[in-house]
């Protein structure tokens, strides 16, 4: 099992506590498990967020959000998982250590999940900067439409 430790929080909630998280203690790629403490289940993307981890020593904190307007948007566009690699699995998480590989993923850190409708993961040094990168994004968006909508 690869260790490293993280929180994972599956639940959505007005303020969430660390009640409502679990710590991820180590994980498995292959065999698809996650060890972790707490009451709380960890995400079903565990894997997805430890292969984030493991490829970017820098990353403390990654956000998965749905934003289909984003998402359609940003699709093959910033780094893009294959469609045949389902969330949760160990086939999307080695598909993001590809990434790392092969695309600027390290310096955009966004990767959208494309077997995953909507789906989108943003990471940085701590969740203040991962959430700038989608905001980012999200400005970007904003900006393409406005200047479409200029062209008319």
């Amino acid at each position: 099992m690869s260790e490293y430790i993280k929180f994972s929080c599956e639940r959505v909630a007005p303020e969430l506590t660390l009640a409502d998280c679990a710590k991820v203690v180590a994980c498995d790629f292959e065999r698809n498990r996650v060890r972790y403490e707490g009451s709380a289940a960890p995400s079903s993307e565990s894997l997805t967020h430890a292969a984030i981890y493991a490829s970017d020593a820098g990353a403390g904190a990654a956000i998965h959000c749905h934003d289909s307007k984003l998402w359609t948007t940003v699709l093959n566009q910033a780094p893009t998982t294959s469609k045949a690699a389902e969330y949760g699995t160990p086939e999307l998480a080695n598909e993001i250590m590809q990434l790392f590989a092969r695309t600027d993923v390290q310096s955009r850190k966004i990767v959208v999940m494309a077997g995953h409708e909507g789906g989108i993961v943003t990471f940085g040094k701590d969740l203040e900067k991962a959430f700038a990168v989608l905001v980012r994004e999200r400005e970007k968006r904003k900006n393409r439409l406005r200047l479409r909508r200029d062209a008319w």
